[in-house]
């Protein structure tokens, strides 16, 4: 059984919906390299998973005109974290959580220090890479561009682990790269989350995600991450989805129709 789903679209559609962290499954065998108890493991996951971001996309997806494809993440990012560089260049190794987490969002241990990440790269992060640079190729071969959408969400009060908690905290973050986020793409994401506040730039979150095999070389795939602070759809930590649910997965059918 696959650890992600790949949900076509329209064939004409360059928008690929990408949700990484809206999972809280974590398979048992993994489970067993995690040194919290279950009652806490249960709370770090109420503060780390962005939940309902997969009901986000999915409700946009059947709003939008032209139905985007998505990518969804079936696994808690306890298990892998496909968004951060598995080597070196990771800043979220200074707090413990690279592609492979060993501390928590409140800096306790999550897993052994000197745990070995290669078996869950090997296993989970390197499949997921490459089926997500297929997504993207294509996309680039049925319509010439690809359009990454990363929806994301955060909490409306910084966790410890933030690197960058101490800036604005907008209802909705909008990270860029300056390369593949071209100004027409964060227009058309300011219009479309216009009715849901204010909308920001790259605080507390910056940059979006882009299979390395295109990252700054190829200008055909547009990326712009979407973070949504949390008390405007949800209960926190953790608690269930409320009616700006709807209103949040109609901006983000908008932006998708823009596209």
């Amino acid at each position: 059984m696959s650890s992600f789903d790949l949900l076509p679209g329209a064939a004409a559609s360059p928008v690929l919906l990408h949700v990484p962290h809206s999972a809280r499954a974590v398979p048992h065998d993994v489970r067993d390299g995690i040194v919290l108890d279950d009652a806490e493991l249960a709370r770090e996951l109420d503060h780390i998973t962005d939940a309902h971001t997969a009901e986000i996309a999915e409700r946009a997806a059947a709003l939008a005109g032209v139905r985007p494809w998505r990518f969804v993440n079936r696994l808690s990012r306890l298990v892998v974290d496909p968004e951060r560089f598995p080597d070196e260049r990771e800043e979220m190794l200074a707090a413990g959580m690279g592609a492979v987490y060993t501390r928590t969002t409140h800096g306790g241990e999550l897993r052994a220090a000197d745990t070995d990440p290669e078996p869950l790269l090997a296993r989970y992060f390197r499949p997921y890479a490459e089926a997500m640079t297929d997504a993207v190729a294509g996309r680039l071969a049925a319509t010439g561009r690809a359009v990454i959408i990363d929806v994301h969400s955060y909490p409306a009060a910084p966790l410890p682990y933030e690197l960058h908690g101490s800036g604005p905290r907008p209802p909705v973050c909008l990270g860029t790269d300056a390369f593949h986020t071209p100004p027409a793409l964060t227009g058309a994401a300011r219009k479309a989350f216009a009715g849901c506040g204010e909308t920001g730039l790259d605080s507390p979150f910056a940059g979006t995600y882009v299979p390395l095999e295109f990252y700054g070389t190829d200008a055909r795939v547009g990326a712009l991450m979407v973070e949504i602070r949390r008390d405007l759809y949800m209960t926190e930590p953790g608690g269930p989805a409320g009616p700006g649910l709807d209103r949040l997965a109609s901006a983000l059918a908008a932006l998708v129709d823009a596209l």
